[in-house]
């Protein structure tokens, strides 16, 4: 049993391999009814013919398969296998063992992708111009000045907002509108996937507002901006020589002209090629910019008219001027390079076009639009990258058709089933590449090829949705899976997610650099051939490279900040996939039956659920004192209520009659750690006090000693930290171990009565009652997580349980429910 446990612990702390072969999963986990395959590989020839499912708290061999597939050679790796345990819809905390590889270990449940979608948030206001809510500080103040056009350039506009674009701070609308539709659809499709903990100025706190709302407003904001008036648009800001090394947005001092830092070039568009230093673009138009602006406005005046109906309509009433500057200028107009010979070659520009056509027509139900949208679809009826080997630097932009998608889900049978067949052509392009290789990834490694994952994985996924069509599940979840650790790299492409896997830690990120901190959220370029890494300018290695046995000619990834060409985030490319991300967030909540977006975490843990709903729930903890033991539980059976109860192993070990007597009723039964450890300093939440080694092994341990009574983890996934204190990094291992926090809703005080009077702080039950009673009377109750010890000092004759069974009476009075902590959180 000790080295049973020993294991374990192993498992869950180190992602460890046998020396030669190695097991790749979605680190994030999977949910029950999804596809689900694992990639084996070994330096060596193998030939497997089972693996197994394992549990990862008790080492047991859950289910033991024969549903794997030879996949051949691939790079340095002489035997790949697809290991398929899709079968398996059990939920709880695994690993795979095949030959001698174990992988890391991985949860099944339907929460895996929660909070997934508003995570990529964070990067995208680390990434905010003008005021920086990471860095709180204003950068970019004086932008711009106008080139490029005939009458007014050197003149000065206001064109301070918007997104940096990656590690250098230049501003594209063509990235920057492709990031804000690509939120709306999210937005659109899946609202009930976002939450509201941040403020319009990007700092904590809600302001009754989406979060992937308040980005979206951020960004239209600027959009308006670069299009001020009719007939005036623009393209860029600044250009490379921004590129004048690693420091913070705020202490940007290159001279563009008009002195260090005191403004920077906005280009206006023109349709006709540019560049101010060495190199030029190929722009052959303004269509493909001037659709980006239509859709965004088009769709933007729909998403903003409930929370800004003033500017809805101000952007709705420019999209249709937009649109027709783009028939007026037909072409693409490209980014603007400078001395060095890099910029996005963008050379369609119907999908744009396309897109803003459809967009006016539910606007307007003039079906001159939907005439053209038609017409244009037509004109690039599949993006070219897809089923390609290679193109140029954002050479087909965007990297997917939302247009073929809309026009897809017409109300013309004729028109919606072409666009349909359209999608799928694309999708079915891709696939037949993607069966060479065991990772079942088509996807060519251009620069940013995880940009073209995350677009891939949108048609793939809209497809889906519009035709039931099943036929590329196993690929889209192939692709799903490579962004979390399914790939030869055996690491995530976004940065923290999940926090405690394998993820970039260090990005090619000023950030970084400064010690400022990391990029969270922030979906990396992704792998590149090797060709592409030895041709491109200023890249470099500059730590030892860690997945060095993974790397081949074919191609590579450096978890390396000297590295942009792979390991550089950028905001277009993490913000397409937020769509991607709160579905599957949606998905999970349609197997709960539970919006567990409603919930309100503070550092990871849940401490209220749906603030919207009149009902609370009663929790208890304990770790060596039962004295309220039987007058709780007969209070909870007079009021028929089920509470949740969070005991440490001693507690479980000391106190059996009382864990099975509970268990009879039905209450939630959860851990409270093993040993009641101090996670973190009281001080200093951020500064933890114990390693992932300890924390497991006290985790395990108090697991251990409740599979005794019949409770296994899957059975109970939520816990309440010792002291009730803990902090991120706490949060993220306990997810990672298949659980979730939660803790007491603070403000009425009920956690004090555990005080005793030579206390500071001693509460009596009577102050501890009317506390409770005055919250209640201000701000409501809804969502609360009410916390009661069951057992206190003996010095603390003033026994609050005593108090229960009033309270309770009382707030029923009042119109409030008790509900079960699960019901209650979704969990």
């Amino acid at each position: 049993m000790k080295k049973l446990f020993c294991i374990s612990v192993l498992l869950f702390v180190f992602f460890f391999a046998r020396a030669g072969e190695w097991i790749r999963v979605n680190q994030l986990g999977y949910l029950p009814d999804s596809k689900k395959i694992a990639v084996y590989m070994s330096e060596s020839p193998i030939d497997l013919e089972r693996f197994e499912l394992k549990d990862a708290y008790t080492h047991s061999t859950i289910l033991t398969f024969n549903s794997l597939k030879s996949a051949g050679r691939y790079g340095k790796m002489q035997s790949t296998y697809r290991l398929n345990f899709s079968a398996f819809e059990g939920t709880g905390t695994y690993y795979l063992k095949a030959g001698n590889a174990v992988s890391p270990v991985f949860r099944i449940n339907a929460h895996v992708y929660d909070g997934t979608a508003d995570f990529l948030l964070h990067y995208m206001r680390q990434q905010r111009c003008g005021y920086n809510p990471w860095l709180k500080d204003s950068c970019h103040l004086h932008d711009g000045y106008i080139v490029y056009h005939p009458t007014r350039s050197g003149e000065k506009i206001d064109v301070t907002g918007g997104w940096h674009d990656a590690t250098d701070y230049l501003q594209y609308t063509a990235t920057s509108s492709n990031a804000i539709y690509q939120m709306m659809l999210a937005y659109q499709q899946n609202p009930e996937s976002f939450g509201d903990a941040y403020q319009a100025n990007g700092h904590p706190g809600s302001n009754g507002i989406p979060d992937i709302v308040d980005e979206i407003k951020w960004g239209l904001d600027w959009l308006n901006k670069m299009n001020p008036e009719k007939g005036m648009m623009f393209n860029q800001i600044a250009d490379d020589r921004d590129h004048a090394g690693f420091r913070l947005p705020t202490r940007d001092s290159v001279d563009y002209g008009w002195g260090k830092g005191t403004g920077r070039p906005v280009y206006f568009c023109t349709g006709e090629p540019q560049g101010l230093i060495k190199h030029k673009n190929r722009a052959t138009g303004i269509a493909s910019t001037a659709g980006k602006f239509s859709s965004c406005f088009a769709l933007g005046s729909k998403v903003l008219s409930g929370f800004y109906p003033d500017f809805a309509k101000e952007i709705g009433a420019k999209a249709a001027d937009a649109f027709d500057l783009g028939v007026q200028y037909p072409g693409a107009c490209q980014t603007v390079p400078g001395s060095a010979p890099y910029f996005y070659e963008e050379d369609n520009w119907v999908d744009d076009m396309q897109l803003a056509a459809v967009e006016l027509y539910k606007s307007t139900k003039d079906e001159k639009y939907m005439k053209m949208a038609v017409n244009y679809g037509r004109m690039e009826p599949v993006t070219p990258w897809m089923g390609a080997d290679s193109a140029r630097h954002y050479q087909w932009y965007p990297f997917m058709n939302v247009g073929h998608y809309r026009l897809g889900n017409s109300t013309d049978k004729r028109v919606s089933d072409e666009f349909k067949r359209n999608m799928r052509t694309g999708i079915e392009r891709v696939f037949e590449k993607a069966k060479e290789n065991p990772f079942l990834n088509g996807i060519p490694y251009i620069w940013c090829s995880n940009n073209l994952v995350a677009a891939l994985l949108t048609q793939c996924r809209l497809y889906r949705e519009t035709t039931g069509d099943i036929c590329y599940d196993e690929m889209e979840a192939a692709l799903r899976d490579w962004l979390f650790g399914c790939n030869p790299w055996g690491t995530s492409m976004i940065v923290g997610l999940p926090s405690w896997g394998d993820y970039p830690e260090f990005p090619h990120s000023s950030y970084v650099v400064g010690g400022i901190g990391n990029t969270p959220g922030g979906l990396v370029d992704g792998p590149v051939y090797g060709a592409i890494f030895n041709g491109l300018l200023g890249v470099k290695i500059t730590e030892p490279d860690l997945y060095a046995p993974f790397q081949s000619d074919l191609v590579v990834y450096h978890d390396d900040v000297s590295d942009y060409s792979t390991n550089e985030p950028t905001m277009d490319g993490t913000a397409s996939l937020t769509y991607y991300l709160s579905a599957m967030q949606k998905d999970g909540m349609d197997l709960s039956k539970h919006n567990t977006s409603r919930n309100i975490e503070v550092a990871g843990g849940i401490v209220r659920t749906d603030p919207s709903k009149k009902q609370l729930t009663l929790v208890f903890t304990a770790a060596d004192k039962a004295d309220g033991a039987d007058i709780i539980r007969e209070t909870l059976k007079r009021n028929q209520i089920q509470g949740a109860f969070f005991f440490t192993g001693g507690f479980y070990r000391d106190f059996p009659d009382v864990i099975k007597s509970l268990k009879q009723d039905g209450h939630y039964l959860g851990a409270h750690s093993n040993d009641h450890l101090l996670y973190c300093a009281w001080e200093n939440r951020d500064s933890t006090l114990i390693s992932k080694e300890v924390f497991t092994k006290d985790i395990v341990e108090n697991y251990n000693l409740m599979a005794k009574a019949g409770i296994h983890p899957a059975d109970a996934p939520l816990f309440i930290p010792p002291y009730e204190w803990y902090n991120e990094e706490i949060a993220g291992w306990a997810q990672g171990m298949g659980l979730k926090i939660v803790n007491f809703t603070p403000g009425t005080g009920s956690n004090a009565d555990y005080t005793t009077p030579d206390m500071k702080n001693y509460r009596s039950s009577k102050d501890i009652f009317n506390q409770i009673i005055k919250v209640e009377e201000a701000d409501g109750l809804n969502g609360h997580l009410l916390l009661v010890h069951l057992g206190t000092h003996p010095d603390r004759t003033d026994k609050f349980y005593n108090r229960l069974d009033k309270l309770i009476k009382t707030l029923k009075k009042r119109g409030y429910t008790f509900v079960p902590l699960r019901d209650a959180t979704g969990y």
